[in-house]
């Protein structure tokens, strides 16, 4: 199955979606405008949310021996629909900022009927595997994933997902189809699991342990989670191992919240740093080493390391002004990568 999608398709999709719920609605109407635009029923039998999220980059990527790369364009353009009717839920999210016309990310359906102990989920979404992938692009702390999570954790495929939560613990488990990035890809069956646990899980003080693993037909990868908050700092780190490549890599991360606001948590993953009075200031470092993805950087997939530095301003909860220096070097080689990216971004 082909995972790209015209734009067209996308807002056709949009539209379906936001006119089968509100052919359900009662004649009164709850409607919000705080980050985004959210309208239910009285009762609150059907729900329906329009957002999205657009991040404007500015990027400057340097290998020994080559000219400096610059670029100024659209990371990522994303808009979507999502709701409620009654018992099932639904989601319908596009990458509208590809020069290919767009791409498909969350398109599914899901069954909400057993409450937060399970639920299923049917349709194309993340593949439950790693914090730093689970954390949203919007929310993570560096303006890029580490090149751990881009070499080790899977994804959106489509897939029958089992999720749920209760007492601090969250699990998810699913079948998934991987048709590959690209037309020499392999397409392959996976089944992936997440579970993570928070012993303490308050503002201001959470403990995160988790364990992921994926049975590919490929590969069979696992990743360990190790995370937690304590006041104005916050810290994770994970480790990954891809049992038939006989890879493994492992990254570590630390960040201080100048302002003073904890950074938030919620159903096993972080959430961005919101300001509750002025401007909130964010500042990070990760160090990372092993076979990972250094692309970013200008480099290949290999056994390397990698430095990463980042400042965070938070004007208001919908905006964030971010600015990241990578810098790293694959072993055995003479070349160093460097990237300094400035990101503005807008969520609603």
């Amino acid at each position: 199955m082909n995972n790209k999608y015209r734009v067209n398709q996308g807002i056709l999709a949009l539209v379906i979606a936001g006119i089968s719920t509100f052919g359900y609605a009662d004649d009164t109407l709850k409607i919000s405008t705080k980050g985004g635009l959210k309208i239910s029923t009285a009762d609150g039998d059907a729900t329906f949310a329009l957002g999205g999220r657009l991040q404007w980059d500015y990027d400057d990527t340097s290998v020994d021996n080559n000219p400096s790369e610059e670029t100024f364009e659209v990371r990522r353009a994303r808009i979507y629909v999502a709701g409620t009717v009654n018992d099932w839920g639904y989601k319908a999210q596009f990458n509208v900022g590809e020069d290919d016309g767009g791409s498909a990310e969350d398109l599914y359906i899901r069954y909400n009927g057993w409450g937060s102990a399970a639920k299923v989920t049917i349709g194309r979404h993340k593949e439950p595997f790693g914090l730093e992938q689970q954390t949203s692009s919007k929310d993570i702390t560096l303006l890029e994933r580490s090149a751990m999570t881009e070499n080790y954790a899977p994804g959106r495929n489509a897939g029958v997902q089992l999720s749920g939560k209760g007492n601090n613990l969250f699990y998810a488990v699913g079948l998934y189809r991987d048709d590959g990035d690209d037309a020499e890809s392999v397409a392959e069956t996976a089944l992936t699991g997440r579970v993570a646990y928070a012993p303490f899980n308050e503002s201001g003080k959470v403990l995160h342990l988790g364990l992921s693993y994926r049975v590919g037909e490929e590969d069979d990868i696992y990743a360990l989670e190790l995370a937690g908050v304590a006041g104005q700092f916050h810290a994770q780190a994970e480790f990954f191992d891809a049992d038939d490549a006989d890879t493994d890599g492992s990254y570590a991360q630390i960040g201080y919240v100048i302002s003073g606001t904890p950074r938030p948590y919620k159903n096993g993953a972080f959430k961005r740093v919101k300001p509750t009075d002025g401007w909130g200031v964010e500042i990070a470092l990760r160090a990372e080493s092993g076979v990972g993805k250094y692309s970013d950087i200008g480099l290949d997939t290999a056994e390397g390391e990698q430095i990463s530095f980042g400042l965070n301003l938070y004007p208001n909860s919908n905006v964030r002004l971010g600015l990241s220096y990578m810098t790293g070097e694959i072993d055995g080689l003479e070349d160093e990568g460097d990237e300094i990216r400035f990101r503005t971004q807008l969520t609603f």
